[in-house]
């Protein structure tokens, strides 16, 4: 099954696609993962990004697509994987079908996380965000462990500045503007599903995996 996750900031696509991969027993893949990691690693795509990000600059679209190229090339993929963060416009979507079928595989179903504006502001007014590893948690609805410190390596929490009610909502309309043509690509070719996302995560996450049966 190759799944993609959608879903506005704060909708909760890593939360969902870490827990779907260790319930299901696929890989999660999400770009921006892939995009720290060849950075850490020195490759030659993440030295190329390093530089782009060490002058400001947005890492285009075409070194992400060939991070995300050599990543399917590991054989983990085979029975399926779970996409988060990619695509994110029309033409991240058809960069990935072109890549997929290369291989002669295709994205089987694309999960919308649907999630009202109120629910976003709340979810991620309260997001702490690793400094080391990029692990998300949440003031109230899952705390770490130790109050600022990341569960899983120990790195220090904070909290985005562009996490506020006023930058949220801005963000949020420009999300809805570049998600539109993706949701009706999708949609025409019968891929998409929309999920209530406001639910709690454990109720969505049942709700997902019934949709991949």
């Amino acid at each position: 099954m190759y799944l993609v996750l959608l879903g506005p900031p704060g909708a909760g696509k890593g939360t969902q696609a870490k827990r779907l991969a260790k319930n299901v027993g696929l890989p999660h893949i999400s770009t921006g993962d892939i995009l720290r990691e060849n950075v850490k690693s020195g490759t030659e795509l993440g030295q190329q990004a390093k530089g782009i990000m060490d002058q400001g600059g947005l890492v285009p679209d075409g070194l992400v697509a060939k991070m995300l190229a050599e990543r399917f090339n590991n054989p983990d993929i085979k029975k399926g994987f779970i996409l988060d963060g990619y695509p994110r416009t029309l033409a991240q979507a058809k960069t990935l079908d072109e890549i997929l079928g290369k291989k002669s595989l295709a994205v089987d179903l694309v999960v919308y996380l649907d999630t009202s504006d109120e629910v976003i502001i709340k979810r991620l007014s309260g997001r702490l965000v690793c400094s080391k590893c990029g692990a998300n948690f949440h003031i109230t609805n899952m705390p770490p462990k130790v109050s600022g410190v990341c569960d899983s390596c120990r790195g220090s929490l904070y909290q985005r500045t562009d996490d506020n009610e006023i930058t949220v909502r801005k963000r949020l309309e420009v999300y809805k503007q570049e998600v539109a043509s993706l949701i009706e690509y999708y949609d025409q070719a019968k891929k998409l599903r929309r999920l209530d996302a406001d639910l709690e995560a454990g109720i969505v996450l049942e709700q997902i995996k019934k949709l991949m049966h």
